[in-house]
């Protein structure tokens, strides 16, 4: 006579087990989608503009406060330090871990930063992104591609861009990586 285990394999036990009879458990899903991703850049480059308007029609203090707003709203300052490397910023200040260096680098005026002209105070009238690949994986979103900026001049700037989006306790997206640089000229 041939004897057979009739035993269950012991996760699918566990699993009816745990299954008779339990109640609904919460589901949090966390993970980042592309639309997500997108409207983040979105977003930034519109609130770009505006501190820009901000500053011609209001001033610099009007510009910095809509700067502070835009800060708080799209980095991830308030979790920790930001992996910020801004197009036009070199030697020891190069990159802007902490909150008040990406403020300097937005809309200048800081005597602690004093190469830094402000760059969202440049004119910029239109934005537009044009993502070369978007890597997702769970709650952090990865992006690289162009940034195209056209100035009240008609004048375009196309920036070399990565991001990395992380997603917060409150499911809001914040920027934790910004890497920003002019795009290569041959013969360099």
């Amino acid at each position: 006579m041939i004897k057979r285990n009739l035993a269950l394999p012991a996760f699918i036990a566990t699993a009816l087990a745990l299954g008779a009879g339990a109640v609904s458990a919460e589901v949090v899903n966390n993970n980042i989608t592309e639309a997500e991703v997108k409207a983040a850049q979105e977003a930034w480059g519109q609130a770009l503009i505006q501190i820009s308007d901000r500053y011609a029609a209001d001033g610099i203090d009007k510009a910095r406060e809509k700067a502070e707003q835009v800060l708080d709203a799209a980095y991830g300052y308030g979790q920790g330090a930001v992996l910020f490397k801004p197009t036009l910023a070199s030697g020891e200040q190069t990159f802007r871990i902490a909150r008040e260096g990406a403020l300097a680098y937005f809309v200048g005026h800081d005597e602690s930063y004093p190469d830094d002209s402000g760059f969202a105070l440049k004119g910029w009238k239109s934005y537009s992104f044009e993502n070369a690949a978007v890597y997702i994986n769970g709650d952090l979103a990865l992006t690289t591609g162009h940034v195209r900026l056209t100035d009240a001049d008609g004048q375009e700037t196309i920036v070399d861009k990565s991001w990395a989006f992380k997603k917060d306790e409150q499911g809001a997206l914040r920027i934790v990586l910004h890497h920003s640089s002019l795009p290569y000229a041959p013969g360099y």
